[in-house]
């Protein structure tokens, strides 16, 4: 096998023993991680790859991780064991906004800037729909033309693992993988509105909202929740006739920001307006980050907030765990069926139904 086969084709390429998909991407988890023989896979090769930054084998070792197969997750944690010490290094960064926000174009213009100051950018996607579709998720990869011909970035479709839960753990171990081959930003953006806001949250150090013009109306239809969890709320797309506007909705979140519960100790949460279009603001986006980063090492909770991730994914891993060992036994979903069925027609009570569940007196 030719190891420096794609390296040079773009952030996203195809892979030996990967099927491509109608546009020659390369879609993620579903198996498939295929060889004709399980012993061909060196986990020691494979990580000396990855470290060397081998996009074409940080692709590879992803997809083992993202494999439903016995023996790939095996080995798929093995080579996660083996590189974690050179984990940890990179600023993750959340990104998420309101429908038309215009995240796409805000991360290829984001992550091509910060590729050409020298730094090399991992754009990886958290996606609810995939759970439900099965299918990975391009989503608006497609658009980041330029970005993905960036040979300093690296762009990974949302993974399909079954539950939002399953696809929070492989977008960790795909984060911890892009670390090891040198990423030292990744990218994580949020597909859709709702839960995954909160799970990305809880996977990285900074988290950006990017908002439209016209804060008064934005502030009615948005969840406050989600805006708490924001270190910076961009007001996207203030270019051309939208520049004053842009400059209002910044006041006016400014002020409204005083109001919400913050998302970091020690850090009020910003408001500025940028133009992906034009190139402006961006700069000032990723001095924030700096700052931020700046301020919660001089206050230790950079490193605090990250163990505490670490820490709610391991008891969130044992929870999902408890679950799947529960219903894997062959007659346990039938007869929590049952207990429903008796709970709704009121010859139980909810707390009943589970005593009987688990054999209680």
């Amino acid at each position: 096998m030719d190891y420096n086969k794609g390296m040079d084709d773009g952030a996203l390429f195809v892979m030996d023993g990967i099927a491509a998909s109608h546009d020659g991407m390369v879609p993620s988890g579903r198996k498939k991680f295929r060889k004709k023989n399980n012993d061909d896979i060196n986990i020691s090769e494979l990580a000396k790859q990855v470290l060397a930054g081998s996009r074409l084998h940080l692709s590879k070792a992803i997809t083992l991780l993202e494999s439903t197969n016995k023996y790939h997750k095996e080995k798929g944690q093995e080579l996660l064991q083996e590189l974690l010490p050179h984990t940890g290094n990179s600023i993750r960064i959340g990104i998420t906004g309101v429908p038309g926000a215009g995240k796409s174009t805000f991360i290829e213009a984001f992550g091509g800037k910060l590729c050409n100051m020298g730094h090399r950018v991992a754009v990886l996607a958290i996606d609810p729909s995939s759970s439900l579709t099965g299918g990975s998720i391009l989503g608006d990869k497609t658009r980041m033309e330029e970005l993905t011909r960036n040979p300093s970035a690296f762009i990974r479709p949302s993974p399909s693992a079954g539950t939002l839960g399953g696809v929070h753990k492989k977008s960790r171990e795909t984060m911890l993988l892009c670390e090891a081959a040198g990423y030292d930003i990744i990218l994580i953006e949020t597909v859709g509105v709702g839960q995954s806001e909160t799970i990305v949250r809880g996977m990285v150090d900074f988290f950006l909202l990017l908002v439209l013009t016209g804060a008064g109306d934005e502030l009615q239809g948005m969840k406050k929740g989600i805006m708490e969890l924001a270190d910076t709320i961009v007001v996207h797309k203030a270019d051309g006739d939208n520049v004053r506007s842009a400059k209002k909705t910044v006041a006016e979140y400014k002020q409204f920001i005083h109001f919400l519960q913050q998302a970091t100790p020690g850090w009020t949460t910003q408001s500025m307006a940028v133009s992906s279009y034009e190139n402006k603001g961006l700069e000032k986006v990723w001095d924030t980050i700096l700052q931020f980063k700046e301020i919660g090492e001089e206050t230790n909770y950079w490193s605090t907030r990250r163990n505490e991730q670490t820490t709610e994914w391991f008891r969130s891993m044992i929870t999902d765990h408890l679950i799947d060992s529960f219903y894997g036994v062959p007659e346990r979903k039938q007869q929590v069926k049952s207990l429903e069925e008796q709970i709704l027609q009121g010859r139980l009570t909810v707390t009943q139904g589970v005593d009987q569940l688990f054999n209680k007196e």
